[in-house]
This record gives C-alpha cells, structure tokens and sequence, in this order.
C-alpha cells in the first residue's frame, strides 16, 4: 500500500500532466488559428483553393500539395479553374484495354468492392470481340460460399469456362492450360489488410508466375480505409487499379487523393450492375469532372474550425 504522501504526489503528477496537455492542445489550436486566418488574409485566392479541395473531399496532404503547384497570384477564375486542372495532371490513366491487350489479369483488394461482377464485366467485353472460346475465368477463391457459382453463373451466360485453383501448383497449371487464350481473367477472394489470410493470397500468386495484378477499389469507401486497403496490397505491386461503384459515391475525393498518394494508375471505372455497359476505360478529366459536378450538390459552406483543423498546424509550422 502506497504512503498518502505518495499517493497525493502521484495523483498531483498525474493532474499536472493533464493539465498540461490541454494546455498545449490550446496553443496548438490558437497557432492554427493564426496561421489559417493570416493565409486567408495574406493569399485569399489559395484559402479558396484549399477550401473548394475540402469540398471536393481531398485528403489535406494531398490539397496542400496541389495547390503548392499554382501559382503564388490567381484571379478568381484561374483559382475555381486550375486546380482541377492539376488534380487531373496528377492522375493517370493506363489506356489498357483487356478486351484488345489479353493476357492473364488477376483482380485483388478487400471483400465487397465488386471484383467477380467487374471480371464479368471485363470478359464480357473480350468474348464481344474476341469469342467466348478465347476467353477463359480462374477462381481462387475457396473461403467465400457460393463465390465460385457467382463467377460459374457469369461464366455460363457467357458461354466461358470456368477453372478453379486452389494453390500455386494448381493455378500454374490452369493458366499453363489456357496460354493460348486470349484473355483470362482470374478471381480472387476479398481479403481485409488485417486478415490472415492476405499472405497466403499473395504467397499464391507471386509463386504462380507472371502475373498483371489489378487492385480492385470501392469508391464509396472512406478515405482512412481505401488508404489501408492499398497499404495492405501495395506489397503485391499492383501494376494499376480499378475504381468501382462510383454511382454510389457521395464524393470521390478520397479516392482520388488514394491515387495520388500512391502513384497508381487506373485501368477503368464501374458505376453500375450491368454486364457489360457499365465499365468504362479510365479517364482522368472526366472522373476530375465528375467529382467536381458532385461537389456542387454540396453545401457550399465549409465549417472555418475544420479548415483550421486541416491546414492551421502545417501553415505554423512550416
């Protein structure tokens, strides 16, 4: 049992560091505040920049970024204008067209995204200008119930073939089978960044060979979680990215700054159900477009705190 001398001692050391915590986070909070306000005063044009990116649900890293490539005096014109302009230069789009190019493509990311319905989407597109009989599906996965009859049931509208492979010895030998092929296309089972079973998935399929691997990603998704998900799968060097369910999207500006971040390429967009219309090659000025449209169904208002909260602590400290 402690001495109450000792107790209080504690209890006094305890309070004093609370203390000063709250302290500090209150000097951080007026220095942010200074600093957001004398750029708003200094540059009103940037402040603007910066507050129509927030609007747009650009991640404050990347809009800081963005808007560091303008140029230090804007009109009001070049400032509602250039930024998109050079959010659009940040993206990149492959131009890759899986129906005309072929190969094997293997699709990976998180569980939901819409990996097996792209896939169809994608064959569809292949068996429309090659035929079904040089197009062939792969399903590796084996931890879902019912997700290989999802891509069977795909693959008999179709008229495509089915393969399953259940380890790397099994899917060298089916895509050994289909080298002629024109284009396969291999699914695979949607596995978080935290689970387990991601290293067998990514064991699989560095062992099985050449492979060009696509990272399949929600739109709708949150910022923090798309980062995560790229994250979990960036040790698979996913040669470019697919961005689904864009219709379902309220803003696209997370996904957008994911794409900046990580420097990935994107293959196409979905924003829909239907095979195979909805799917389109990926286009950066039409996507930036898109998600500006998005933001003026927004409230035009950005909350003053938030953009404190965003910008203040870099502004004051660089």
């Amino acid at each position: 049992m402690l001495h109450p001398m000792v107790e209080q001692a504690a209890l006094d050391t305890a309070r004093m560091r609370v203390e000063l915590g709250s302290l500090r986070e209150l000097l951080e909070s007026q220095l942010s505040s200074l600093a957001w306000n004398d750029m708003e005063r200094r540059h009103p044009m940037r402040a603007r920049v910066l507050r129509d990116m927030t609007r747009l649900g650009i991640e404050p890293d990347i809009a800081r970024r963005l808007a560091d490539e303008l140029p230090d005096q804007l009109s009001a014109d070049q400032a509602r204008y250039l930024p998109l302009g050079v959010l659009s230069r940040r993206l990149n789009a492959t131009g890759r067209d899986v129906a005309s190019d072929g190969g094997v493509t293997v699709l990976v990311g998180p569980t939901g995204v819409g990996k097996t319905t792209t896939i169809a989407k994608l064959a569809a597109r292949a068996v429309l200008r090659h035929g079904a009989g040089q197009v062939a599906l792969v399903s590796t996965d084996n931890y879902r119930i019912g997700a290989a009859a999802q891509l069977e049931h795909y693959g008999r509208l179709l008229g495509v073939r089915v393969f399953p492979a259940y380890d790397a010895a099994s899917l060298r030998e089916v895509l050994e089978v289909l080298r002629s092929r024109h284009t396969v296309l291999v699914d695979t089972a949607g596995v978080a960044g935290n689970d387990a079973r991601l290293q067998q998935q990514m064991s699989l399929l560095r062992d099985a060979g050449e492979l060009r691997t696509c990272l399949v990603l929600a739109a709708n998704a949150q910022a923090q979680a798309l980062d995560e998900a790229v994250r979990a799968y960036l040790p698979l060097q996913p040669q470019a990215c697919i961005l689904t369910k864009l219709d379902e999207a309220p803003s696209l500006g997370g996904a957008l700054s994911m794409l900046i971040r990580h420097q990935l390429s994107l293959d196409y967009t979905t924003d829909g159900q239907r095979v195979p219309e909805d799917i389109t090659a990926a286009d950066t000025r039409v996507l930036v477009c898109r998600a500006a449209q998005a933001m003026k169904g927004q409230n035009p208002e950005v909350d003053e705190s938030l953009m404190m909260e965003r910008f203040g602590a870099a502004l004051a400290s660089a």
